[in-house]
């Protein structure tokens, strides 16, 4: 499925704004029947003026030749009605490009904008999983193809400036919700830039984000974390929303086994886990009973397609599933659910893994068939970049009936996702499951 293409060129008319889909055909219809009445009264009023015996002959005479009185009475219903029409056509059509004008990017048809806008309203309901720049990939493919789009991120980073923010403020991390606004914003303009801009310098700024400035300022002038997120998103015209998986501040805590002792080790802390450098048994949230946030578990339960990955397998997606209610809401849904696994492994966490090695550490923490297709990339080049190592297709992911391959690789960056081939692959799978959406 290509990304849709804008409904005609430079050369648009009026006829463009009645193709089906657009939502303006039921207004313009109103607008007419709202004429048609006025037009009733004006012509009550200017029979009942004809009429009288006081009119003036000239204004008689006036009125018969406006009229068109000389011409039989079809031509004459023909020929007003057809006036009408076009007039009032042409007038809605130049009040919707004043209206909306400042609101259509430089280069773009309004036309266009609101094709587009109804065509992605009219979109599946997707919720994506994860976190990091992984799900910020994924989520800039998939806002081309809806606007009802949910990214479900993790609050157990205690790393970097959100970390640093989390222990100075007492809110919850900012980084990857920061990163999936950035990703759902409609212009990943100038504003997205600043939003993404990071401060360095003075020790007091250095390593910030303007976005988690931002948001860590909103949370405390509105109060409420969620409350801020929601802001923000508005601040960027988002094309979906971004929650949290829960509102309650925890952390996540592992038990790695370090293959120079033998032996396990318990690791707290999200930034900890990657750098113990051993291999990663068991991870759990504490408190393991935090709720999850409720608008999550509504979006899940009316989802149409739920996606989890691609991200961080133990600090990132699994972070998300663990929060109470939140697999079981997966696995109660009737949406179709795909796992989106890594192009790349990741150091210190997920080393020499297979695609059913990352399916088998989820099964082992979330329960088995929790995922109707696995969608792992099969093109690798033949140099590999310095310290990279491809996710293997092994012959036990070879035998899993649910997995699919195709090439989902960024040119450019060949350990990650190439965002629009990702999206399409993803929308392609969900249409031939479940034929168009009614």
């Amino acid at each position: 499925m290509q990304k849709p293409k804008p409904l005609r060129g430079p050369n648009q008319t009026l006829l463009d704004w009645l193709l089906p889909g657009l939502g303006v055909k039921r207004w313009m219809l109103v607008t007419l029947v709202g004429i048609t009445f006025l037009a009733v009264g004006l012509a009550l009023f200017l029979l009942d003026l004809y009429r009288a015996e006081y009119t003036n002959p000239l204004i008689l005479d006036a009125l018969s030749l406006a009229s068109l009185r000389f011409l039989p009475r079809l031509v004459r219903v023909l020929a007003f009605g057809g006036i009408g029409l076009a007039i009032t056509a042409y007038g809605i059509w130049g009040l919707n490009r004043a209206l909306l004008r400042p609101f259509v990017p430089p280069g773009h048809k309004v036309l266009d904008q609101v094709a587009e806008y109804s065509r992605r309203s009219r979109g599946p309901h997707i919720v994506a999983i994860g976190g990091g720049h992984g799900l910020s990939t994924l989520l800039r493919g998939l806002k081309h193809y809806t606007r009802n789009l949910t990214a479900i991120v993790t609050v157990a980073d205690d790393g970097g400036s959100s970390g640093r923010l989390r222990d100075s403020f007492g809110i919850l991390p900012p980084g990857d919700i920061r990163n999936c606004l950035a990703a759902l914003s409609d212009d990943e303009a100038m504003l997205t830039q600043l939003f993404q801009y990071r401060f360095s310098g003075e020790p007091g700024l250095a390593g910030h984000s303007f976005g988690n400035l931002f948001i860590t300022a909103l949370s405390d002038l509105t109060g409420s974390f969620e409350q801020a997120v929601a802001e923000s998103g508005r601040v960027l015209s988002v094309s979906g929303r971004v929650l949290p998986s829960t509102l309650h501040d925890v952390k996540l805590v592992a038990d790695v086994q370090l293959p120079h002792l033998g032996n396990e080790v318990r690791v707290e802390g999200e930034s900890n886990i990657p750098e113990a450098a051993g291999r990663v048994r068991r991870v759990w949230l504490e408190p393991n009973d935090a709720p999850a946030f409720p608008p999550v578990l509504h979006a899940i339960l009316n989802a149409d397609l739920i996606i989890v990955g691609p991200g961080s397998l133990y600090t990132s997606i699994l972070p998300n599933l663990l929060v109470r209610d939140l697999a079981a809401a997966i696995q109660a849904s009737r949406a179709v659910k795909i796992f989106v696994c890594n192009i790349a492994t990741q150091r210190g966490e997920t080393d020499q893994y297979s695609c059913h090695d990352h399916v088998r550490a989820l099964e082992q923490h979330m329960g088995e068939d929790l995922f109707d297709i696995i969608l792992c990339n099969n093109k690798t080049p033949n140099s590999l970049p310095a310290n990279v190592e491809w996710v293997r297709i092994d012959d036990r992911t070879l035998s899993d009936s649910r997995l699919y391959c195709a090439d989902l690789l960024d040119e450019e960056y060949p350990w990650r996702h190439d965002p629009h081939k990702l999206a399409q692959v993803i929308i392609d799978l969900f249409y031939e499951r479940t034929g168009p959406l009614k």
